[in-house]
């Protein structure tokens, strides 16, 4: 069953187009993560998700009704603008959210787990102005999964972490995922997306590029990256219709096969030409797909 659903949804602010006849659909217990530069849609979608904006026009649907008639102890949402009241004590947010979010007396053991495992046991006087960023952050995140709600969706949950919570997060929402949890995240950190999705949507000024299982999208591809050192002239490189040269230097050379080109076509020309010392085959990495298929802004030509 999918969580969420949006069908030919758009978005504009006046004149600009920001979100452009988007359709995703979003399967439970998995995480789906939202990809795409600055100014990309991302975050306007999760806003039209949590009806924070409305489209303008299409069909959004949680769990197969819409967000009004969904129940919001069922929805956890980490906006991008962090917010927390910045007078009040860690312990008075904590109350307070479980107290609006209906969170049950049973629950407040998970409370406290929560403020174990993100480091804030023994902060519960301190006022949140009296914390770091990195520590305002992790508060929120727990106010965002105190009631522990079936989907979450996380606005950018890595901003302005260091590598240490980075990683925390990221192995909670794992841990998330596997006991259940739908979870929805927008990000331009590639490294954790690689570890994390197992569905991704690549947007690039409002439009969709990709969305479909990881796997799927690293199939389009697979062994399309030569990592090449050559003893002797490689200038001829640059006349073969059938690469595109990354990078070059001293003898080494990165290259992209191009559509329907198998390795072993480039290795038949590299050997007539000039020693081969080295011929490694790889898969790029997300970041690397990401740069190339926004600057191609097309899937079908891979």
């Amino acid at each position: 069953m999918d969580a969420i659903i949006l069908e030919n949804v758009n978005k504009s602010f006046g004149s600009n187009y920001v979100v452009k006849n988007l359709s995703v659909r979003c399967p439970e217990q998995t995480i789906y993560g939202f990809l795409g530069p600055n100014g990309a849609g991302k975050t306007t979608t999760l806003r039209m998700i949590m009806s924070i904006l409305c489209p303008d026009s299409g069909n959004i649907l949680i769990c197969s009704r819409n967000f009004q008639q969904v129940s919001r102890e069922k929805i956890g949402y980490l906006p991008e603008e962090r917010g927390l009241y910045q007078k009040m004590t860690v312990q008075g947010i904590l109350s307070y959210i479980a107290a609006i979010k209906g969170v049950k007396r049973k629950l407040s053991h998970e409370v406290v787990r929560w403020m174990d495992t993100f480091g804030l046991i023994g902060l519960e006087k301190h006022k949140v102005e009296e914390l770091s960023k990195g520590m305002q952050q992790k508060l929120q995140f727990i106010t965002t999964v105190i009631n522990e709600p079936d989907i979450l969706i996380f606005d950018e949950p890595f901003s302005g972490l260091d590598p240490i919570n980075v990683e925390l997060i990221a192995n909670i929402m794992i841990r998330l995922k596997k006991s259940g949890k739908t979870i929805i995240y927008s990000t331009h950190v590639m490294e954790q997306a690689e570890k994390l999705c197992d569905f991704i949507l690549l947007l690039d000024k409002g439009e969709k590029i990709f969305d479909g299982p990881y796997e799927q999208l690293k199939s389009y591809y697979k062994n399309n990256i030569i990592y090449l050192k050559l003893d002797g002239d490689a200038s001829f490189l640059n006349r073969l219709p059938i690469i595109k040269i990354i990078e070059q230097s001293d003898g080494e050379v990165k290259v992209k096969l191009n559509k329907n080109v198998e390795p072993q076509e480039l290795l038949a020309k590299l050997s007539s030409k000039v020693k081969i010392k080295g011929f490694e085959i790889k898969s790029p990495a997300l970041h690397e797909i990401f740069i190339d298929m926004v600057g191609n802004n097309n899937v079908q030509n891979y």
